[in-house]
């Protein structure tokens, strides 16, 4: 059972369901959960993800194809690595 707000456990239910080796967007993450506007809240519940990386907040990235954060142990080289190690080209 997940513990967060009703957004965050929204969020990281659709987290779940990017594949091995795919990245999305912050924004594309938002257009998903149908609410298009809120990319930022997404940041926001990504960096806030007590679960990472079995919830991988870290195949989400910001729209110009930086990294973003990473709030799992290591930060964002460790979200580097994680990407790596899927064969994201990054």
């Amino acid at each position: 059972m997940l513990s967060g707000t009703k957004f965050q456990i929204k969020v990281w239910n659709y987290l779940k369901t990017i594949p091995k080796g795919k990245v999305k967007t912050y924004k594309q993450v938002a257009i998903a959960i149908k609410k298009p506007k809120s990319a930022r809240a997404v940041a926001n519940a990504c960096a806030k993800n007590p679960y990472a990386p079995k919830i991988p907040c870290h195949r989400v990235i910001r729209s110009d194809g930086a990294l973003g954060g990473y709030s799992g142990r290591g930060g964002i080289k460790q979200k580097l690595k994680l990407l790596r190690s899927e064969k994201v080209d990054i």
